[in-house]
């Protein structure tokens, strides 16, 4: 494939990726508005509060699908093994993550004042389903089949609100919100990921057998990656929560609508991290890659960010309307707020790639410095002033370090060196 044709390949692919994953972003949403008209405010508040801990169980999932795409996308001669250990690592993350969920099932119930702890049980299904896919998702990333990979985004979020629309006009409850939005639209994906998979080529070389060390390695891997998105949704999260306990209850609403917009511009390149990504993991793949993807996620951003700051009466309608008139003044910086978070992701997906260690212990440091330094604010411009501040120092410190390639480090993780095809020997 020559290098013009592996473009032109790259952009449809990338093309496909976002439009899977707006459509998959819109798909969601439009099933939680669904549910909170159905539901109530006291159910959906349930119904939040239960997408809220898949969204914590899902980081498990991410570091599958990052540690998937990595390897294999850096060793395509050793794909077939490769495969067969991630998916084998993803089946036993999924079984722990159910168990765990069915085990902590009544102590949920009671912290979330359920009427009944199997609305916390149907928890473990998607517990299940999102790990095994997140193992599909990192293959079909790692091998470029960006078709495939959409198709799964996409039938997430259909499956989401087809399924969940119909279980709420059944029943309106919050079990049935669970039950039909969360639990069984989460088989679906899995499903998609299966049949996609099943044409996958069978490798050609001879890989050395899979077993319980290398599986063991899989799975380091995979608790590394996971620690590092933690560590990343932590710092994204932190200063709704932080301003929750510094601010007044008017003025903390004020600046948690206004990160409705940071997150939307946070979400809005994701296809940049899914494309890129098994790029950056290639042998031989140009160091400066990850600054070609930065300068997309920056260029929509500060779009986003310019539109807000011109027209800050249209932003207002995607924040929660003129009930939130006292914030449009600032919805430009929150704009900004959500292009660093967007840049500093690019980044940590970049350090994941190259085995850039360091950078978790910067995103822990810098969540750190928001929680601190929040102590000593009193406004949201103050506080807003002070995630900006620590987000762009981040942003400096993670390129500085990506800029770095660490190939003594990267593929070797099976005691294989899959440029050479020969063990390595460590010291």
């Amino acid at each position: 494939m020559t290098d013009r044709s592996r473009r032109r390949e790259t952009l449809r692919g990338g093309l496909a990726i976002a439009a899977a994953t707006g459509l998959m972003n819109a798909a969601t949403y439009g099933f939680t508005l669904i549910g909170a008209r159905r539901l109530g405010p006291t159910g959906y508040g349930v119904f939040a509060a239960m997408l809220g801990i898949v969204i914590v169980v899902n980081v498990v999932s991410l570091g599958l699908q990052a540690t998937g795409a990595r390897r294999v996308a850096a060793a395509p001669g050793d794909r077939g093994v490769i495969e067969a250990r991630v998916m084998a690592v993803s089946v036993r993350c999924g079984m722990v993550l159910a168990v765990f969920c069915l085990a902590a099932a009544p102590l949920v119930s009671s912290a979330l004042a359920l009427d009944s702890w199997p609305t916390a049980a149907l928890l473990a299904v998607p517990a299940f389903c999102f790990s095994v896919m997140g193992g599909q998702a990192g293959i079909l990333q790692g091998e470029g089949r960006w078709f495939a990979l959409a198709t799964v985004f996409v039938s997430l979020g259909v499956a989401r609100i087809g399924i969940g629309s119909v279980a709420l006009s059944v029943s309106a409850t919050p079990f049935s919100a669970t039950l039909g939005g969360i639990a069984v639209a989460s088989v679906v994906p899995l499903a998609v990921g299966a049949m996609a998979l099943r044409r996958t080529a069978v490798a050609t070389t001879i890989s050395p057998p899979a077993t319980g060390r290398t599986h063991s390695r899989v799975l380091r891997e995979v608790v590394l990656s996971s620690h590092a998105l933690f560590a990343f949704f932590a710092l994204s999260t932190a200063d709704v929560v932080v301003a929750r306990i510094v601010l007044d209850e008017h003025e903390a609403g004020l600046y948690a609508a206004g990160l409705i917009l940071a997150k939307a511009v946070l979400f809005l390149p994701q296809f940049v991290i899914v494309v890129a990504f098994p790029a950056m993991a290639r042998h031989g793949a140009d160091h400066r890659l990850h600054l070609w993807g930065l300068g997309v996620v920056l260029t929509v951003g500060g779009a986003v960010a310019l539109v807000a700051a011109v027209l800050p009466g249209l932003t207002l309608v995607f924040v929660g309307g003129h009930a939130y008139a006292e914030a449009s003044g600032t919805l430009w910086a929150f704009a900004v707020v959500g292009t660093l978070l967007a840049a500093v992701q690019l980044l940590v997906y970049s350090a994941l790639a190259r085995r850039h260690q360091r950078s978790v212990a910067l995103l822990w440091l810098a969540l750190a410095a928001i929680v601190v330094g929040a102590m000593s604010v009193h406004t949201g411009a103050a506080l807003l002033t002070l995630v900006c501040g620590v987000d762009a120092a981040l942003l400096a410190a993670l390129v500085v370090i990506t800029r770095r390639d660490d190939v003594t480090q990267r593929d070797r993780f099976d005691g294989l060196d899959t440029r050479a095809g020969e063990p390595v020997v460590r010291v």
